[in-house]
């Protein structure tokens, strides 16, 4: 080492070990002396599948090494259990939920990263660094069009190079060339592989971004280990002649996705090595989130991909700094949106102003200090049905954590420290424990908005409308969408409103003359019987937002098929339907049964109840790419609404109540 170097290293040690980075000042000058930063994000992949967390048949030694040489946290935490909202976290230093991204973004929907959050590379290189995100992005919002208009695009979140990122929706797994996600993006050498192609341009980023002495920040973002799994046939073959491959927790193919992984990180570090500057470079290395179960085992951990269970969120994390001392495990809980103020501190680079930081920053630490001490607790929330999930809500607050089921309020308590693995339930013997952090979770949900709370007259108080529906038949307008076509008989029965099939397919959809003023109400039809047996298929409940038969957005529930989901037509077009199936998770309403939809914000949350029986709730959908329900011009183009889909029997309705918060 030259005695620059030593004296480098010096400098990064003596001021790391207060907090801050490499150099202090600001400006193009002081950016030189600033350290590197490589973070690399690998997709899909448990805790348990590097050597270094003991893993035995995978072959990780670069990434082992890595972890020899700086920091393993035994307790590294994504702050979702699916990607895009893990990624924002990263990106913003925010709790998902603040963003207001909870779910991965799909090929439809209005969700992606606001350029109004000043994010990590934005803050990077207006710091004067040179910033590169190699591979998968996911917080845009569309795939169609130029990728650099699309909103929430890398280029405007402060990437001065994006190079092999989607183009289209990245669906589920493309690992040799031509890649559909990237169809403008030539082979570089035959048969190409993208975890090698990726890792190919990581070492050509490092190398092109060094040659001016400008730092760099680096975010090697791989879609491996995302299903559908796949990698060269020579590796697998390797994989699948070992003793003990194909049994559960030995996968050869994602033992193969792993060892190329595995080589990118190698060829990083020697390319560092190479140019003189792994003295000068900070390294994150950390998965998006837990295994998915169709591939992974999470043993010792319970849960996978898509649940707040140990098995998603805790995830393998590994940090390098060349100030640090190597060989340290740390157990105390980090998580990912700890990033941003730990690589700004350690790039001596001011905080975005005026932004709120959920996280905290560990840049002493990784120079080789104790673990800040969390004054907080950590939250999740991922209000969402997606298998094997169900829309959970969790805190770990020390060496406890509760874990809350949204639809029926059920909630379990662990001890992390004694009980990793989440096999018995506190929740009976240690209520208080349970009181206390269950209030830390209801203050973060109120704080982070969202979910609206639910449907009760308490915490919707003020009266919209509310209409016997046996004596409003009159002043409601019946509408039959197609493809039905056909409102069938509607009249006042009994007390009630009555839509008969009249042995043929109906669809009645009933809209008041009350135009839609306010942001966030709660929408209420009361049923008092069901068609049952008359009608084999459909016997579904809608309420929601009606501004015509050719354009509507509501909430439904089917109680002979046991489903829920949400319609959205735009011009006639049925441009969104969502079925998501629930036998077996709600206690599905009978007679006497409320189904409410609540608007909030362009969000659409669906509760079901029975009789006097506490509300469960069932979905919230993003309608924002359809209609712009948080405008309010657009809002009072909308009347509130119900509605009853039939292929036989008839249906009595109660009531219709709106009230507002």
């Amino acid at each position: 080492m030259t005695p620059g170097e030593i004296s480098r290293r010096t400098v990064l040690g003596g001021l790391a070990a207060v907090g801050l980075g490499a150099a202090a000042g600001t400006g193009a000058a002081q950016a030189a002396q600033r350290p590197n930063i490589v973070v690399v994000l690998i997709d899909d992949l448990a805790q348990r599948e590097l050597g270094c967390y003991g893993n035995t048949f995978n072959e990780t030694p670069n990434m082992d090494r890595l972890a020899a040489d700086g920091i393993r946290f035994d307790t590294g935490y994504c702050a979702a259990p699916v990607c895009s909202p893990t990624r924002a976290s990263i990106m913003t230093g925010q709790y998902p939920a603040r963003v207001g991204i909870t779910e991965f973004l799909g090929a439809e929907g209005d969700d992606f990263l606001p350029t109004s959050h000043h994010t990590l590379p934005e803050t990077l290189r207006d710091a004067g660094y040179r910033t590169g995100l190699i591979g998968k992005w996911h917080l845009s919002e569309t795939y169609t069009g130029p990728v650099r208009d699309r909103p929430g695009n890398p280029w405007s979140h402060g990437f001065t190079e994006v190079i092999a990122s989607e183009q289209k929706y990245i669906a589920g797994g493309d690992y040799f060339h031509p890649y559909f996600m990237l169809p403008d993006l030539p082979a570089r050498k035959d048969d190409e592989y993208l975890v090698d192609r990726l890792n190919l341009e990581a070492v050509d980023f490092v190398t092109r971004a060094h040659q001016d002495g400008t730092p760099f920040f680096l975010y090697l973002s791989h879609y491996a280990t995302h299903t559908t799994l796949a990698a060269p046939q020579p590796l697998v073959d390797k994989y699948a002649a070992k003793p003990g491959s194909g049994q559960p927790g030995t996968n050869p193919v994602l033992a193969a996705m792993l060892e190329v992984i595995d080589d990118g990180v190698g060829a990083i570090r020697a390319t560092l090595d190479r140019l003189g500057i792994a003295d000068d470079t900070v390294i994150l290395l950390l998965s998006d989130n837990g295994g998915d179960i169709g591939v992974a085992i999470s043993d010792p951990l319970r849960g996978s991909k898509a649940t707040l269970y140990e098995g998603g969120v805790r995830v393998p994390m590994i940090a390098y700094h060349p100030a640090g001392r190597g060989g340290r495990v740390v157990d105390a809980p980090v998580s990912t949106v700890d990033f941003l103020p730990t690589l700004l501190d350690a790039a001596d680079v001011g905080r975005p102003p005026g932004q709120l930081l959920d996280g905290i920053s560990l840049a002493g630490l990784l120079v080789g200090g104790r673990a800040p001490r969390r004054h907080d607790p950590l939250f999740w929330v991922y209000p969402h049905w997606h298998d094997p999930g169900a829309p959970t809500a969790s805190v770990r607050w020390g060496r406890y954590k509760l874990l809350r089921y949204l639809h029926d309020g059920r909630s379990e308590l662990y001890d992390l420290n004694a009980d990793p693995g989440e096999t018995t339930d506190l929740s009976g013997r240690l209520p208080d424990r349970v009181h206390e952090l269950g209030a830390a979770l209801d203050a973060h949900l109120r704080d982070v908005d969202v979910l609206p709370p639910h449907p009760t007259p308490e915490n919707f108080p003020r009266p919209v409308l509310d209409l016997g529906l046996a004596d409003s038949v009159g002043d409601l307008t019946v509408l039959a969408p197609e493809p039905e076509g056909r409102a069938g008989t509607v009249r006042a029965d009994d007390g009630a409103l009555s839509v008969a099939a009249d042995g043929a397919p109906t669809f009645a959809l009933l809209r008041t003359n009350l135009p839609v003023e306010d942001p966030t109400v709660a929408i209420t039809v009361r049923q008092r019987a069901h068609a049952d047996e008359a009608a084999p298929a459909q016997d579904t409940l809608f309420a929601g937002l009606v501004k015509d038969e050719r354009n509507y957005l509501t909430a439904w529930y089917n109680h002979r098929s046991k489903r829920t989901g949400w319609d959205v037509r735009i011009d006639g077009v049925l441009v969104g339907r969502r079925i998501t199936q629930l036998d077996g998770e709600i206690d599905y309403p009978g007679p006497d049964a409320r189904l409410t939809c609540v608007l909030h914000r362009d969000e659409l949350t669906a509760y079901a109840a029975s009789g006097d029986d506490g509300w469960q709730y069932l979905f919230t959908v993003d309608v924002g790419r359809y209609a712009r329900l948080d405008d309010p011009t657009v809002r009072a183009q909308y009347r509130y609404g119900l509605g009853v889909r039939l292929d036989g029997g008839a249906v009595a309705l109660e009531r219709l109540v709106v009230r507002r918060r």
